[in-house]
């Protein structure tokens, strides 16, 4: 899967569309005609007839057959910094399946004749900018012809599960180890979630690799734990609260009642604007069934009334109730540091107000201070960071689209050159001006 287990994914898992893959239905279309160009030469044997090339003199009149050229073309990210890599596994899939060409109706097979190294999906790479300074994360060497159909897809993969792992994972630094809740399927299409799951948990372990830390992956959707056996899960959305005519403490008690005790009960708390007042009934309302159940000796029961968080997900466009305004009105608006303050003090002093007896009082205590904040609504790494050195007492994030964003210090844009040519048994550097073959350590050989 990675490098944290040295095992590699398979077309079990990614279920290529092999036949339209090896037709080049989803490649820029020059990369199709330049591989049909190359095979008709290979065909008629065609020799180089130019004037200028590349070339001491004395090898170009040995004669060279284009069509049948051998290159070396290595794939690097152009992302400032360190990238955590991914896309590695499935981008050898469509190297192992689709690598060859079409005679007549019958697919000729040739990808054993490739030599291919690849780091593992999980490692970190890194750029200074600097085009003649790269860490190849793919090294591919054998007739562009067979492969040229596949470098848009290929291309496209560590682009894409690369941008996510890397955004994802320097969100995770700025959350300083706590929990990120990955809730960006509602911004793309869904034919992604299943990759961008996958990046999301490569970037959780490498996370965890580097800091020291034990962090699970928390997903929205089934899709986006397919390949690395996760499972989607979540808490209560603003239509299952409308359904019971906007009273959230009533639709949690029904969450709670009928959802397993496995499933976190997360409270969203902003349907009505008031934060601190909607927290309050829910973790009231809870704690007393929660009670009830364990003095009736139904202790299994009464943990289906454990309220794990709430989430504050108050609109960037509304000042909550609860926050008094203070200076610049702008300010207060959406998810706040006072605003999170305010709910945790409200949450942590609740059990005050209950009316306990006395055996009752601790553990009412600790069953308020237990519940979780969790924030959503448009956070991404500088606003978290922001958060974090304030000191505002989240306990959970939860990211959405901010984690596909691929403009300035997030471009992941990659890259494939031809650097080599083979020419009479020896490799020959042939590579544009601006770049030149490069050397990555963590390279190993494929095939």
């Amino acid at each position: 899967m990675s490098v944290f287990d040295n095992k590699r994914l398979d077309n079990s898992t990614f279920k290529l569309d092999i036949d339209r893959m090896r037709d080049g239905w989803y490649t820029d279309k020059y990369f199709v005609n330049i591989a049909n160009m190359l095979t008709v030469l290979a065909q008629e044997k065609y020799t180089y007839q130019g004037q200028y090339p590349n070339l001491p003199e004395s090898m170009v009149d040995k004669g060279i057959n284009c069509g049948d050229i051998e290159v070396e073309m290595q794939f690097f990210t152009r992302r400032l910094g360190d990238t955590v890599v991914v896309g590695i596994d499935k981008a050898l899939t469509m190297l192992r399946h689709c690598t060859g060409y079409w005679q007549g109706d019958q697919w000729i097979d040739t990808h054993a004749n490739l030599e291919v190294w690849a780091i593992q999906d999980g490692c970190k790479v890194y750029s200074n900018g600097d085009p003649m300074d790269v860490q190849p994360v793919l090294r591919i060497r054998g007739y562009y012809r067979d492969f040229a159909h596949l470098e848009t897809t290929i291309l496209g993969i560590l682009t894409r599960a690369s941008r996510v792992a890397t955004n994802v994972y320097h969100t995770l630094i700025a959350a300083r180890g706590k929990p990120l809740l990955f809730f960006p399927a509602r911004f793309d299409v869904h034919e992604v979630q299943a990759a961008d799951g996958y990046a999301y948990h490569i970037a959780v372990e490498r996370y965890n690799m580097d800091y020291a830390h034990k962090l699970g992956p928390f997903v929205s959707t089934d899709a986006q734990g397919d390949w690395w056996g996760g499972a989607g899960g979540g808490t209560v959305a603003h239509a299952a609260i409308a359904s019971f005519l906007g009273d959230t403490a009533e639709a949690m008690l029904a969450f709670a009642r009928i959802q397993p005790a496995s499933i976190p009960r997360i409270a969203l708390v902003d349907f009505n604007n008031d934060c601190v007042a909607d927290s309050l009934r829910v973790c009231t309302a809870m704690f007393h069934k929660y009670r009830q159940l364990v003095d009736s000796g139904k202790q299994e029961e009464a943990n289906r009334y454990l309220l794990y968080g709430v989430r504050l997900d108050t609109s960037g466009s509304l000042r909550d109730v609860a926050v008094p305004p203070l200076g610049d009105p702008k300010l207060d608006l959406g998810v706040t540091p006072r605003l999170v303050h305010i709910v945790r003090e409200a949450l942590d002093n609740a059990w005050k107000d209950w009316n306990l007896p006395a055996e009752w009082m601790e553990r009412a205590r600790e069953y308020c201070a237990s519940v979780k904040i969790v924030v959503s609504g448009g956070f991404d790494a500088e606003r978290i960071n922001r958060f974090e050195k304030l000191g505002v007492p989240v306990d959970i994030y939860a990211v959405g689209s901010s984690l596909f964003d691929n403009h300035g210090p997030t471009k992941t844009d990659y890259t494939a050159d031809v650097v080599r040519l083979k020419i009479h048994g020896e490799w020959v550097d042939m590579a544009k001006i601006g770049r030149r073959p490069c050397e990555n350590f963590d390279l190993e050989r494929i095939w």
